[in-house]
């Protein structure tokens, strides 16, 4: 391999990102819709759940009771004049939750007597459930010290939370939103440089001359791997600045694992490239391989621990979700280079697999 190949080839598909404003455009201009989006619109902990509420009781522990809800910022309520007024509210999604409270609720509450009332969620949307039921075990403990005083139990359990102490959903997407951009950028990018030269007639060319495909590969993975880091940078200085996000790991750590994350997703987009040499082609199959897979089974929103164990072990096959992990360890935990280790690995050989990929079957399109 020569150096001075690669850097003649390099040069090239800079000139050619230069004159194309669709490229420069999508490189600059993804990052920042991205970062925006994803860091503002994804959140987890549910606020201002609307809340109907029949209260048949009227009292003043019915009343309490509602307060509690109210005041704890989660809820907010929806007075309704019967139970079947509160599940059509439901049923039109005007509410998420109903509260209904019987009449004898303050009699039977008192003295320390087992009192009830009914909350009727909206399990269509499972995760927004989760979230009301994660809700109410807390509310359920304000009322009763509310009614009757702090009382101690046999056995108190006191929570702590590790590197996300306020559970911050912004702490926990911000980091995978490297990766998503990363792979989505880079995959679209490259999948689309040697599919234009074979539509333009320019490989031909380019193949005419003394340049080898691994220098070709090389050269075209260059400029493209500079216009990665710089949205890494970006993605990183958002993170600090815009969403406080702490880092708490080695920054050459973590600009290794980008590198070298970048250059995997690089290659596959190049490996694309060289198999449809079609550019509205290579565009589908970037999306296809590229961005459902980064977004849907990386671990970026849904965990892949809780998925079936066939979808389980796919995911191992895919950068992302390596990438993704060893980035939140980094971010929130501080891991040392040791600990992260298996998935840097995991990395290298995703990373070599799919260069040698990209290259044999190079060297087998333009070999007579």
């Amino acid at each position: 391999m020569r150096l001075r190949s690669v850097w003649a080839v390099a040069k090239k598909e800079v000139f050619h990102i230069v004159r194309d404003p669709f490229t420069l455009a999508l490189a600059m201009g993804m990052p920042v819709i991205m970062v925006i989006f994803f860091g503002y619109a994804i959140e987890f902990n549910m606020k201002q759940i609307s809340l109907a509420v029949f209260d048949s009781s009227k009292s003043q522990s019915s009343r309490q009771l509602q307060k509690t809800f109210v005041s704890s910022s989660y809820f907010q309520s929806l007075a309704v004049l019967s139970p079947a007024e509160a599940i059509q509210a439901l049923d039109e999604g005007r509410a998420h939750a109903a509260l209904l409270i019987p009449p004898a609720y303050a009699e039977n509450l008192r003295p320390r007597s087992e009192s009830s009332v009914q909350i009727l969620i909206d399990g269509a949307d499972n995760s927004s459930a989760g979230s009301i039921l994660g809700y109410l075990g807390g509310i359920q403990q304000k009322v009763l010290s509310a009614e009757f005083g702090p009382y101690s139990e046999p056995i108190t359990v006191q929570t702590r939370f590790l590197f996300n102490s306020e559970l911050n959903s912004r702490w926990f997407v911000v980091p995978g939103l490297s990766a998503a951009i990363i792979a989505i950028l880079s995959i679209l990018l490259t999948a689309l440089t040697v599919a234009r030269e074979w539509e333009n007639g320019s490989m031909e060319l380019l193949l005419s001359t003394p340049v080898r495909p691994v220098e070709i590969i090389l050269g075209k993975l260059l400029p493209y791997s500079v216009m990665g880091l710089v949205a890494v940078f970006f993605v990183f200085i958002m993170s600090q600045i815009v969403f406080a996000v702490p880092f708490r790991g080695n920054f050459l750590v973590y600009l290794l694992a980008c590198l070298i994350f970048l250059s995997t997703y690089l290659a596959q987009g190049l490996l694309i490239s060289v198999v449809t040499r079609k550019q509205q082609l290579s565009m589908q199959m970037a999306m296809l391989s590229g961005l459902l897979p980064t977004i849907l089974l990386s671990g970026f929103i849904f965990p892949v621990e809780h998925m079936p164990r066939f979808f389980y072990y796919l995911t191992m096959i895919l950068p992302a979700r390596w990438f993704i992990s060893l980035s939140r360890d980094l971010f929130l935990k501080g891991a040392s280079l040791q600990n992260i280790l298996p998935g840097f690995l995991a990395l290298c050989a995703l990373f070599v697999l799919m260069m040698v990929l990209a290259t044999r079957k190079f060297k087998k399109d333009v070999e007579p």
